[in-house]
């Protein structure tokens, strides 16, 4: 075809959009958590791969340690390993000096903030820490120290240069696990080295809807010849739309997997974490193909990289009419701001509280707490959602424990009785340490870690949490059962498994009282006039 014929995004297009080679999610990107991580956890992590590469790959491809930190690089490229590591060390001496420095400051915080006066401490913290933070005491005296993290991102520890993006195709095939392993380059893929940002990336998946030329994308993305030749593959002649993914009156919801809905009606479409298979060839899922052409709201209930997952995120750029966030608690280490996250990789953002509203055409979104999940740390940027659309009222739980259900009995006197809910059930998470390890300025013992959990509801807080909200039907994320998630996820089930046992509890518990439930998995679709 010519150059200036009219080309489509394939449907199969993978968009992983990477920093220093490693995926990018929120605690790889926001400026102080990526430097903790990149000091703490991605470097020693390469450091160990070249001491032992056989043993790496060996773990990576065991099913029994599935989500390890183990980097899954065949020996043959340790080489290329080996440079990466040598250019992190290089390149980003800045960032690798802002985490000593963190490490030293709460060091010297423990020691000496005793109750009394803070001034004295600025002059003994680092220089790479000067005009960047502010130290603070509790109402119980605890000292902390808190980020200025707007500020942070106009500093140098915000560094564009690390990012860049991986075009390919989906085979089906899965992906290495994010969190261990780099991407490196492949001849069958094509690397762009933008600044995720970029507007040439927004045109680049606008051509999914709207068709556009091999030339103009070729402009946009600043290709060379090498990479046009790439780009080539990825653009096809038709677009590959499905015909309903638009409906004409009453509402609808779909499931497109994990927690991902779609709610839709004539006028208007929310989507709710937007976890979305770029692979349309099984025919058992929903894919890019069946959303809507314009989103209205995206509700992102949290910052774990399963529920804010950017590789999706970047397919609906131009799409979105805001992004949906909750607000977080300004400056906490281990709460980093989705807010300031999004907007400088290019969203249009909204941050909401607690029964903060935001109205969309014919309905409504209003932001509800969310409880625990999150091993106990000091997180605000969460929340659960009370969507109204087409008559109904929808509760999106996500994650949300039900380890105190009097909350959900003010949820209810606030806006009601929900007509369905959807509950998280993943039960029995991760330790503290394999999500935040990169974060903790202070070791914490294997037995303390493991006790607190990343753990959604069990079957009798799940239960309590449809009691006080008087909801009528019951439905449960498949927690990351679907294929298609792994390179995320990392999660194996068996019959025997823990978490699926306290589902089938929750069914029962459900059937017994005349409430419809579920255990999805996939695809669901729910209309209504």
């Amino acid at each position: 075809m010519g150059d200036d014929e009219v080309r489509f995004l394939r449907s199969n297009v993978v968009l992983e959009p990477l920093v220093d080679r490693f995926y990018a999610w929120l605690h790889t990107v926001a400026p102080v958590q990526a430097a903790l991580n990149l000091a703490n956890v991605q470097v020693p992590l390469l450091e160990s791969y070249l001491q032992s590469p056989k043993v790496h790959v060996a773990a990576s491809t065991n099913p029994e340690l599935r989500g390890g930190y183990f980097v899954g690089v065949p020996e043959e490229r340790s080489n290329e390993v080996a440079a990466l590591l040598d250019s992190i060390k290089r390149d980003r001496a800045g960032m690798l000096a802002f985490a000593a420095a963190v490490a030293e400051a709460e060091d010297t915080i423990r020691q000496n903030a005793t109750g009394f006066d803070l001034t004295p401490l600025y002059p003994k913290l680092p220089a790479e820490l000067n005009g960047l933070v502010e130290l603070a005491y509790d109402t119980n005296n605890q000292p902390s120290m808190h980020y200025l993290e707007p500020v942070v991102y106009h500093s140098p520890f915000y560094d564009e240069t690390r990012q860049s993006v991986q075009l390919s195709l989906d085979d089906g095939v899965e992906r290495p696990f994010i969190l261990s392993t780099p991407r490196l380059p492949s001849p069958d893929v094509l690397e762009l080295p933008l600044p995720l940002r970029h507007p040439g990336l927004e045109a680049l998946v606008d051509a999914r809807v709207r068709g556009t030329s091999a030339a103009r994308l070729r402009e946009a993305l600043e290709l060379d010849a090498a990479q046009a030749g790439r780009l080539e593959r990825l653009l096809a002649p038709e677009p590959s739309l499905s015909a309903d993914r638009h409906i004409e009156a009453g509402g609808r919801i779909r499931y497109f997997g994990h927690a991902c809905l779609v709610m839709q009606t004539a006028q208007a479409a929310v989507v709710t974490d937007p976890f979305i298979s770029t692979n349309n060839v099984p025919g058992d899922r929903y894919t890019l193909d069946d959303l809507p052409d314009h989103i209205d709201l995206v509700l992102i209930t949290h910052g774990h990289q399963d529920h804010i997952v950017l590789e999706t995120l970047m397919q609906l750029r131009g799409r979105v009419g805001a992004v949906v966030v909750p607000r977080a608690s300004r400056g906490n280490l281990c709460d980093p701001s989705m807010g300031l996250y999004l907007r400088h990789l290019g969203f249009p953002v909204l941050e909401v509280d607690d029964f903060d509203e935001v109205p969309f055409p014919g309905g409504s979104v209003v932001a509800t707490p969310f409880l625990g999940e999150h091993a106990d740390l000091d997180i605000r940027a969460k929340s659960t959602y009370w969507v109204r659309l087409a008559g109904r009222s929808v509760y999106v739980g996500a994650d949300s424990s039900g380890i105190d259900p009097v909350l959900y009995r003010y949820v209810r006197g606030h806006l009601g009785r929900a007509d369905m809910a959807f509950l998280g059930m993943e039960c029995n998470g991760a330790p503290l340490t394999w999500l935040y390890q990169g974060l903790l300025t202070r070791p914490v013992t294997k037995k303390m870690s493991d006790s607190r959990k990343l753990s959604g509801s069990n079957a009798a807080q799940a239960g309590d949490i449809m009691t006080e909200l008087g909801a009528g039907e019951a439905y449960i994320y498949a927690m990351g059962e679907e294929s298609w998630q792994g390179h995320v996820m990392a999660t194996t089930y068996n019959e025997d498994t823990y978490q699926l046992k306290q589902i089938d509890e929750f069914l029962g518990w459900c059937a017994g009282r005349d409430i419809h439930a579920e255990h999805l998995l996939n695809r669901r679709e729910w209309r209504w006039a």
